[in-house]
């Protein structure tokens, strides 16, 4: 194998290794459901869910026919990771609530957005 041979394979090899690295891997996703309850624009009460739910990524809770903005209510983390729920959508603000695994919240706590971990 000559030089120019030997350095263009190398070269090759190192281009589809920096290749792979850089091609980003499947998004990891929550297993389980996150529920929640909201009131509906006609006054019922109505159940909310996200089931296998991405992880490191915010999600604005806002059920059907719900008024844009309004909050929603005690959630429940039914999933494999640790839910963080905030007041304010776009999960901003310095009010938040974090739910481990399995747990839930009365129907006190108000809830804007979510980002599991």
């Amino acid at each position: 194998m000559s030089a120019r041979t030997l350095t263009a394979a190398v070269g090759a090899a190192c281009s589809a290794f920096v290749l792979l690295m850089a091609v980003p891997g499947s998004a990891s996703a929550a297993t389980g459901q996150f529920r929640y309850t909201y009131t509906t624009a006609e006054g019922y009460e109505a159940v909310g869910f996200l089931t296998n739910p991405a992880s490191g990524e915010c999600i604005n809770l806002q059920g059907p026919a719900s008024e844009p903005g309004s909050a929603s209510r005690a959630p429940k983390n039914h999933t494999n990771a640790t839910a963080t729920v905030f007041l304010d959508a776009d999960c901003n603000g310095d009010v938040y609530y974090t739910l481990p695994p399995g747990t839930g919240a009365g129907d006190r706590l108000l809830t804007r957005s979510v980002i599991f971990s």
